[in-house]
Formats: C-alpha cells, structure tokens, sequence
C-alpha cells in the first residue's frame, strides 16, 4: 500500500478535478506483477494501467489501491469492473470514496465473490489526497499558503530587497509545489511589488497551473505584466463594481480572464469565499497562496489555509515585512496551533510543513468512512492489517 501511495504522489498536478490514485497487482504468490496511477484526467484509471502491466499474471491475484475502485461510467469505464474481469480476487483499499456518483465499487466487488478490505493505511492515503477530499467533503478547493523567510520572519529587508533570502534549491523545490497545484495565487500587493510569472519552470511533463492575480480595484496589472503571456491560462479576479477599462486593454489580445467577484465584508479586498467557489467550478482542486502577507492575513483569518510550507533560510535581518499579516489574532490563546508534518533540509536551508484544524479533520473523516465501509465489505482483519503497517518504519 505504501508503494501506492508513492505511485499516486506521481498524478499530483495534473489529474484534477479526479483524485491522485495508485494501485499495485500482485499476482497468487504475492509477488507484484502490475503498477499504476492516474495520470491524467480523462485517462485510464490507476487500476487500468496496473492490470495492462500485469496481464493473466492478475488472474487469482490481489489489487492494492489507494482509494475504493470506482463503480461508474465517466470518461472512462468502472476500475470495479476492470478488476472482476481481470479476474482479481481480491482488493484491498486504503480510503472510501466519498464522491456520490462514483462509490460503491467496493459492494459491486464484494457482490462479484471478491474478498474486499478497507482502510489499510488510510490516513497516509487520504493526506496525499488531501485537496481532493477537501472538495469533495467541503466543496471547495485545498489551500497551501507557502512563504520564504528569514530565521526571525522577514520576507524581505526594511528597505524592499529581498533577492534571494532563499537558496537555489529551496526556489527549485517551490516551482514542484506549483507543479502540484491546480492554481498559483497572488495579491496586488505582490503583483505590483514583484511582477512575478508564476508558471513553472524546470519540472518535466507538468501542467501549468491556473495563475491568478487578486487585484480588486483593477489597478494593478496592466500592459507587459509577465501574468499576461502565454505560458499559463490566467484570472484576473476584481470586484464586481472596479473599473476595468485599463485592465482589459492592458489585456489586449492576451487570453487572461478578468473575473469579477463581490467583495470581502469591509469592501477593501474580495470575498475569498466566493473566489475559492470560482475556481473549484473551473476545477481547480489545490490551490498556492504564494504570497503577501496581507493576502495570507485574509485566509488564515477568514480559515481557509488548510497546509502551511516555510522556506525557512539561515539570516537574520532585524526589520522588514513579516511573513504573516493582520490574521485577527490578537491573543495567544486564538493562535493557529498546527501540526509539523514534514520537515526538510535544502541546501542551506530547511522546509517546513504543517497543516492545519481543516486537514486533520478531512484525513479523520475519510479514513472513518474507509472503516465502516470495510466492516461492510470485508473481513476485520484489514483493520488489524493497519495497525501492524502503521508501526513499520516506511520505505526509504
């Protein structure tokens, strides 16, 4: 299950609005015959591909995936029926579908005479499916706010220079978070500041992220903006009653979308909500809140920042702009306590990452659902299974 888990990690950025998905064949002997993962959206499934590798080796065999099989007819076909075809005879997952038109694989299999467990692993499974999950039980896109800073919290020098705080591997390793993402996010603050392009660069195979800029009185962006190529689609979001006249001939013949959206409470930025409800309908999944602080400050207020990355470099400024702004935190006791999930040296300097109350809770919900649904379909062992797995060190 681990190594599907690794394999899964591989559709990351480029399978929205469909899950990550890996599964590994093992054939009656138990040796692996077979692996995939979903590659893209409206390509074959992570179980199509593994059993395409394992061929009659399957026939008797086990299939190991990361999330129940699907039991319905999209783009492409059942992965439940897939494996009752294939002759698997048993699967084992680690999360429950929790998508209404595509559950039950794991009943339609257990009705087929398969042998079906869940819930092997499902809180590694469902946090590297987090944004996934995030839309489907929360209904809006995953959020990672990511932010380099100096040991004592500068983003830059008191006088505006911040080239480079970071090294060379730490900006390398922020363009595979923007691989990851369905969507890169910027305030006008950072817009007017930076210019920056916010496409990735030197990441094989990735698909561009969604760019988009907040710029609520559409007064920011204008002609030559490095937004406004063509190397990635771009949203200009502004509020609904700006004045858009010199944005979009700014714009001119670029493809960028201009979206307008009401505006925040206070009328001074717009309402994240809606924004994040816009970009989930054009099926951005996982979006990265690149920066500023006071852009940051708005989402961690309003609890919408579900994953937290620090670049965190070994310098010591004394003054400048801190990495976090207002956050309606004013007492210790309302501070955003988080979970230290990961944490990564880089050359000189050290990623990293926490998630916050939103994504716990989302891992606990499916891996709760992967549970009952496998004292539904399977015997108990599978949660026997987990707990042996889960006091294994993991694979190097």
């Amino acid at each position: 299950m681990r190594r599907a888990i690794a394999l899964a990690a591989r559709g990351l950025g480029s399978t929205s609005p469909n899950p990550v998905v890996g599964c590994v064949v093992l054939d009656q002997a138990g040796r692996t015959v077979g692996e995939g993962w979903h590659q893209r959206a409206g390509g074959p499934h992570a179980e199509v591909h593994a059993l395409a590798e394992a061929g009659e080796d399957a026939r008797g065999g086990t299939a190991v995936v990361t999330l129940e099989p699907c039991d319905h007819t999209g783009r492409t076909g059942p992965c439940a029926q897939a494996l009752i075809d294939a002759g698997i005879s048993r699967v084992v997952y680690a999360v429950a579908d929790p998508s209404p038109d595509a559950a039950g694989g794991a009943l339609t299999l257990a009705a087929a005479g398969l042998d079906v467990e869940g819930g092997l692993l499902a809180d590694e499974a469902a946090a590297g499916n987090a944004a996934w999950l995030t839309s489907v039980l929360h209904g809006r896109p995953y959020v990672t706010w990511k932010y380099a800073a100096t040991l004592d919290g500068r983003t830059a020098a008191a006088d505006g220079s911040s080239r480079w705080i970071t090294s060379a591997e730490a900006r390398a390793d922020v363009h595979r978070l923007r691989a990851e993402s369905d969507a890169v996010l910027v305030g006008a603050g950072t817009a007017r500041a930076d210019d920056p392009h916010l496409a990735v660069r030197d990441v094989p195979g990735a698909v561009q992220p969604l760019r988009v800029v907040l710029d609520t009185e559409a007064s920011v962006v204008r002609a030559g903006a490095r937004v406004l190529d063509d190397a990635a689609p771009t949203v200009i979001a502004v509020a609904q009653d700006a004045d858009t006249a010199a944005l979009e001939a700014a714009a001119g013949a670029s493809p960028a979308e201009v979206l307008r959206l009401p505006r925040s409470a206070d009328g001074a930025g717009l309402d994240l909500d809606a924004l994040l409800t816009a970009l989930q309908t054009r099926d951005v999944r996982a979006v990265l809140l690149e920066g500023g602080a006071t852009l940051a400050g708005s989402f961690v207020a309003a609890g919408l920042v579900d994953r937290v990355v620090g670049y965190l470099a070994p310098v010591l400024l004394g003054a400048g702009p801190p990495a976090l702004g207002g956050a309606g935190i004013s007492t210790i006791a309302q501070a955003l306590r988080l979970t230290v999930s990961e944490t990564v040296r880089l050359g000189p300097d050290l990623r990293i990452t926490a998630v916050g109350a939103t994504a716990p809770q989302t891992v606990r919900t499916a891996a709760a659902a992967s549970t009952t649904a496998s004292t539904a379909t399977g015997p108990a062992t599978a949660r026997a299974e987990q707990s042996e797995q889960s006091e294994q060190p993991e694979e190097s």
